[in-house]
């Protein structure tokens, strides 16, 4: 298992939030309380011969809340007859039928699986075209939810602005159902659905604060890192329409309900000491000295008993017997994390460091869930492997065939077609096959799904692509292996489901090469959930092995992707990477083409992944010196996975 966050508990944990906020371990667990509140609900008003009146979200938030109300439809025989729903938001203009639509959403989660009657449903028509229709509409939706009785429990989800439904910053608190224009931030998460920035639309139909705060309930769902800033700013921060999110601090039966994750900048999260007592342990012991630090502007050997008292720390200089002890402990554990020998030091005392020197060379795979994570995230690590002798194989779970830009295989494309033309320009028959991919990809609208044979020459780009970057980085052809899981393989941002033919691909390849070390994506901010699930793929798969002689003594290391880094408080082993390194990293990862000069779902960030990654290293590096360590030109870090059946 993963070093799990610690969380101040009890009486005033909570005293730096302004609102009830209920933390899970993950996502699945808190569904299954919201879903069992909202059919508790409906229960109860059926059994009164009410009507529910239930607000409903969008985004990624509440899929896995609508999946586990549709299982318990199916399973348990939930009746949603007398259920009245409500929309919050919609696109304009948007089609009803298209899959990026909130009419498509809402039906192909939740309303297509349950038995709720459809003249019950209601949202916002992204169709309309004229003002007047938009606002007669907006009028409309206000008056149908007083004539339903009001809202008798909202589910909301929370934008990185603060917005929830489309009510951006600077938002009214009594504004109403309007039109409204989208953020720019928001435009750039809803990257991921539309396929390029163009084409996300810049205006929607929402409900307006006021109408959100007039439910007799409202429960706000967040998960993930990239929410935990907003979380933050919203729960513990001052009520001001910048931050549309707290204007909930005024309501008077709201309830947010997060994972771990999303809670991670809570103050009883991230500095636990400042709210309860704590049960100082090795890893938060070198948080809490690090955050004082980073607080004071001091490298670790340098903190005096006074920076511990003013910070809140006197508990933890007790405990050690003075401040001095608590530096030298923390400097040393932190040290110790420190290792240019990432796959082990043969011959070495390896009592002190991360990995073991036995047995050497090693098997090393390195998993990427896409075929250009692994030299973004470990490319100096994996160079470093290759060079020190071990057998290292490079594992590519999917294709990575959707985040190919039309363009870029346009001109690829074009380049085979005109090299296969005969002397005198004409076409022979593999031209002919490149001329008709064209066609195919040129043609192509948004909505439309992509073609079989396009996606298969995208998908072979991709790929020659990384057997470009393992060559230049020394990793042999035929210890690189393309999985192709199948929950990828849809031709769209949306996937299928993890199936268990993903998790025998995985469990057939760690049995086939059965390997001394292993690294895995730990990054689950990824904008669009593939390396969420291949992680997921690749835990399932240790359940199967996890008795096998071979894997007892594996080890397991997580790297980050492009999008974030551990904090140094979780890493267990920091790899320095020099600069002649940092260029074979840049090399090889400019051997993906077309993930350069714009890729397809580039985030919020708008430098190139080379840039990102070294930005990161460079900066990783940075913190180390400034806590008193070594100065290196840059550093990747990898957090220790333990099986817990281990």
């Amino acid at each position: 298992m993963i070093t799990k966050s610690y969380i101040a508990r009890g009486e005033g944990a909570d005293r730096f939030e302004k609102m009830p906020v209920q933390i899970y371990e993950n996502a699945e667990c808190a569904v299954k309380a919201v879903a069992r509140e909202i059919v508790d609900l409906v229960k109860a008003k059926a059994a009164s011969s009410e009507k529910c009146v239930l607000g409903l979200a969008t985004g990624v938030s509440p899929i896995k809340l609508y999946q586990e109300l549709v299982r318990m439809h199916r399973e348990e025989g939930v009746s949603f007859r007398n259920v009245v729903t409500f929309n919050l938001d919609e696109y304009l203009p948007m089609a009803k039928e298209s899959k990026q639509s909130y009419h498509y959403f809402m039906h192909y989660h939740l309303f297509d699986h349950i038995d709720i009657a459809p003249e019950n449903i209601h949202i916002p028509d992204g169709t309309l075209k004229t003002e007047d229709e938009i606002d007669r509409f907006c009028r409309d939706y206000e008056k149908a939810i007083e004539a339903a009785g009001g809202i008798d429990l909202q589910i909301l989800g929370i934008g990185r602005t603060g917005h929830i439904g489309f009510n951006e910053p600077g938002s009214l608190l009594n504004s109403k159902t309007r039109k409204v224009y989208l953020n720019d931030l928001t435009i750039r998460d809803a990257t991921k659905d539309f396929g390029s920035r163009e084409l996300v639309p810049t205006k929607a139909i929402t409900m307006g604060v006021g109408t959100i705060m007039q439910a007799r309930r409202v429960i706000l769902m967040a998960w993930g890192e990239k929410k935990a800033p907003i979380i933050k700013a919203t729960v513990e921060g001052k009520v001001s329409d910048s931050v549309p999110a707290t204007f909930l601090q005024m309501h008077p039966n709201v309830q947010f309900v997060i994972d771990m994750d999303a809670a991670s900048e809570l103050t009883r999260v991230d500095r636990p000491w400042l709210v309860s007592k704590v049960a100082w342990d090795e890893k938060l012991t070198r948080k809490a000295v690090v955050r004082l630090c980073q607080t004071v502007g001091k490298p670790i050997l340098k903190l005096e008993n006074k920076d511990f008292v003013e910070n809140g720390l006197i508990d933890l200089v007790a405990q050690y017997g003075s401040a001095n002890k608590v530096n030298i402990a923390v400097f040393n554990d932190l040290q110790h994390t420190i290792s240019g020998w990432p796959g082990g030091k043969p011959n070495a005392d390896d009592s002190t460091r991360p990995e073991r020197a036995l047995p050497y060379p090693k098997r090393v795979l390195i998993f990427s869930p896409h075929p250009d994570d692994d030299v973004i995230s470990m490319g100096g690590t994996e160079a470093r492997l290759v060079e020190q002798g071990h057998e290292v194989h490079a594992v590519y779970q999917t294709s990575g065939s959707i985040a190919v830009l039309d363009d870029y295989v346009y001109q690829m494309l074009d380049v085979a077609d005109r090299f296969t033309r005969n002397a005198n320009g004409n076409q022979n028959e593999p031209a002919k096959v490149f001329e008709r991919l064209k066609a195919l990809a040129a043609a192509r609208k948004m909505d439309e799904p992509e073609s079989r044979e396009v996606l298969s020459y995208k998908a072979a780009l991709r790929r020659v692509e990384a057997l470009a970057a393992c060559r230049f980085i020394g990793i042999p052809e035929d210890h690189v292996h393309f999985l192709n899981m199948p929950f990828y393989e849809t031709g769209s941002v949306q996937k299928n489901p993890l199936g268990e033919q993903d998790i025998k691909i995985i469990v057939d390849l760690l049995r086939e090469v059965k390997p001394h070390q292993i690294y895995a994506a730990g990054d689950l901010a990824d904008p669009h959930g593939t390396h969420s699930t291949c992680l997921k793929a690749i835990m399932r798969a240790f359940d199967v092995v996890c008795d096998d002689e071979w894997f007892k003594n594996c080890y397991v290391w997580l790297y980050r992707g492009a999008w974030m880094e551990w904090e140094v408080e979780k890493v267990d082993m920091a790899v320095p990477v020099s600069p002649s390194e940092l260029s074979i990293k840049r090399r090889a990862i400019y051997k993906h083409g077309s993930q350069n000069n714009g890729p397809a779902y580039p985030g919020d960030d708008p430098r190139e992944f080379w840039q990102r990654a070294e930005d990161r290293n460079r900066e990783t590096a940075d913190l180390y010196n400034k806590l008193g360590m070594a100065e290196y030109e840059a550093m990747e870090v990898f957090v220790r996975y333990r099986h817990e059946k281990r």
